[in-house]
């Protein structure tokens, strides 16, 4: 028998096989293969340095039904700390969900920081809104409901956003990743940060071609490997892909 961990932080049991399986899946949001040493990170770094406000919106969001599509609570811990060593006050945010991620940067940033957070679903972020708002940083963001390629194609098209934001965070549709970058490296600052989310797509980058994924897992993997692939080759970035969360690229725009 082998110790798994929930998304709540709580460990269950499960045989070997069932615990194979959850790694092969997006369902496990640690590429570790030990659940015990995630369970060790996350006992020993990330929960007793986690704010009450993002601990109770971590807990809550277990409890939805798509609790699989949150940011795991040590991306939520580096994201937290990425900010801060960048000094970023300007920020965006593409894919919201509940807010976890969001919540992470807003409490990071200084208190005139600012957050454009765009997502499909004002509803799945509204359930978050009360946490946020009682951690008194709902004022940083501006949340804008509906799809980002527009109000990218709105922004790029004036010249005055351009190099204006100091990290970027895209946790969205990954058909539109690469769409995304096109834009968005025009819109961050040279020195500034873009970081892309599940770039490692629980392992599935390096899975066989007969190997057992979900559908949605084997379809989202091609147009991964097409951003994993476009990348390293872009001269306007240097990149560092970390195998946090279900990893995380971090591109800082140089030129």
């Amino acid at each position: 028998m082998a110790d798994t961990t929930t998304a709540s932080g709580a460990a269950t049991t499960t045989t070997d096989g069932e615990q194979k399986s959850r790694h092969q899946e997006v369902g496990h949001k640690s590429l570790l293969q030990s659940d015990a040493l995630y369970q060790y990170i996350l006992e020993t770094s990330v929960y007793p340095t986690e704010p009450e406000a993002m601990k109770e919106l971590r807990e809550l969001t277990a409890k939805h039904p798509w609790n699989i599509m949150t940011t795991s609570a040590d991306e939520g811990q580096f994201l937290n700390m990425i900010i801060k060593l960048i000094n970023a006050k300007k920020t965006m945010e593409i894919g919201v969900y509940t807010g976890y991620s969001l919540l992470a940067t807003a409490l990071a940033l200084p208190e005139d920081g600012t957050i454009l957070a765009m997502d499909i679903n004002r509803e799945n972020y509204e359930l978050g809104l009360p946490i946020i708002e009682k951690a008194g940083v709902a004022h940083k963001i501006e949340f804008k409901e509906g799809p980002a390629l527009p109000v990218l194609d709105d922004m790029v098209a004036d010249e005055k956003n351009h190099g204006t934001y100091d990290f970027i965070f895209v946790d969205a549709d990954k058909d539109n990743y690469l769409n995304y970058h096109q834009r968005l490296i025009d819109l961050v600052k040279i020195g500034g940060v873009i970081g892309y989310d599940n770039t490692l797509w629980n392992g599935s980058v390096v899975a066989p071609p007969d190997a057992p994924l979900r559908k949605y897992v084997r379809y989202y993997r091609d147009f991964v490997w097409e951003l994993n692939k476009a990348l390293p080759a872009d001269p306007r970035i240097e990149i560092c892909m970390l195998p946090v969360g279900d990893g995380i690229t971090l591109c800082r725009r140089i030129k």
